[in-house]
Formats: structure tokens, C-alpha cells, sequence
């Protein structure tokens, strides 16, 4: 919901700095890698309840994610650099609630069982959506310039990375509030599906098997 507003905020200063990133020869796929690594090292933190700092690496982590397309644009995007980045989100945005889980799983893994669960279901729905939109040639930039077609939504990378946040400066509030995010995640996933055969529903647009 908030990613729409958000990049008009940080793709100017993360632009500038993409192009000076790139200049010095650092690629987009190391960026994201990188971010990777530290976002999987913040999820270790929180598995070893060291919350303060995984906040200051999930803040780090999700700077170099935002860095990671500066320097693609600048350099020249490829496929493979999309490819990359969704996959490490993925990775990413699913550590953080499962080393909550490891950290206490007599209070957290319920709800963090449902947190991951929405996620997948939600990130069907929007590898799904991206992939109709790429076979009938659709195109935005509401969310950037990316490699793949975003749509938006209740819950986005914003709000995912406010949650994540919140659990860090209080950790034993994490079951109700990833009770609170699940549900809106999956209200997320079925506007989205919901969105998608308002857009796809026609006969003409599938293939028949």
C-alpha cells in the first residue's frame, strides 16, 4: 500500500548513489547478494535473541536491496538481476518470522507458521499475476523501474519491512502482531487474485491445455 509513496521518497538518493556504486565497478548482483547475507545474519540474530541487532541489519539489508536496482539501472538491467532479486527477497522475507519461531517456539510458532503461509500463499498470487502480465505485455512503474511487473496491495515490501521492525524493538509481541500481519497478508493475496480474474478472466487470454 505504502511502496507507491515510498519510492518517490528514496529513488532519487538511491539513484545518485547506484550511479557512484556502479562506477566503482560494484554490480547489481553483488549488492544483492550482499544484502542477502546480511538479512540472513539478522534472522541469526533473532534466532539467538539478539533483536537490537538484527534491526540494525534488517535496516542495512533492506539498503542494499533498494541499492541493488540503483546500480542495475545504471549498469543496464538484465533478466537474471530481477531473477536474483525476488529470489533473495523471498529467502529473506521468510528467515526473519522462522528465526522467531527457533528464538521461542512454545509463543511464536503458531502464528509464525501462519505468517509463512500467508507469504506463500501471497507470493503465489503475485508471481502468478506477474507472470499473465508479462504474457499480455503489460507494463507499470508504480512501484519503479523494475524487471517484473509489480502490483500493489495491503501489504507490500514496506509494510513487510515496518512488521519486521516492530518485532525487533518488541520481541514478545510478536505472535499478536504476526497474527494482525498474516490476516492482512491474506486479505492482500485474494484482492490480488480477486484483481487478477477481473484481468485475466476472459477466455481469450489462457491457453487451452
Amino acid at each position: 500500500m505504502l511502496d507507491g509513496v515510498m519510492r518517490k521518497l528514496i529513488d532519487p538518493p538511491l539513484a545518485m548513489a547506484g550511479r557512484v556504486l556502479a562506477l566503482w565497478g560494484i554490480s547489481a548482483n553483488a549488492m544483492t547478494l550482499a544484502g542477502l547475507a546480511v538479512g540472513l545474519l539478522a534472522a541469526l540474530a533473532v534466532a539467538l535473541d539478539n533483536s537490537a541487532a538484527a534491526l540494525w541489519l534488517i535496516v542495512l539489508s533492506r539498503l542494499a536491496d533498494g541499492l541493488d536496482g540503483a546500480i542495475a539501472r545504471a549498469n543496464g538491467k538484465t533478466d537474471f538481476d530481477g531473477y536474483l532479486d525476488i529470489t533473495a527477497d523471498f529467502l529473506f522475507y521468510g528467515a526473519i518470522p522462522a528465526a522467531f519461531v527457533i528464538a521461542d517456539p512454545l509463543a511464536n510458532a503458531a502464528a509464525g507458521a501462519v505468517v509463512l503461509l500467508s507469504f506463500y500463499f501471497n507470493g503465489a498470487t503475485f508471481l502468478g499475476y506477474t507472470a499473465l502480465a508479462e504474457k499480455r505485455g503489460l507494463e507499470t512503474e508504480r512501484r519503479g523501474s523494475k524487471s517484473l511487473y509489480f502490483t500493489g496491495g495491503l501489504m507490500e515490501g514496506t509494510e513487510t519491512i515496518a512488521f519486521f521492525l516492530a518485532v525487533c524493538i518488541w520481541p514478545a509481541a510478536f505472535a499478536g502482531l504476526a497474527w494482525l500481519f498474516a490476516a492482512a497478508t491474506f486479505v492482500t493475496a485474494i484482492s490480488r487474485l480477486v484483481h487478477a480474474w477481473q484481468v485475466f478472466g476472459d477466455a481469450d487470454s489462457s491457453d487451452q491445455t
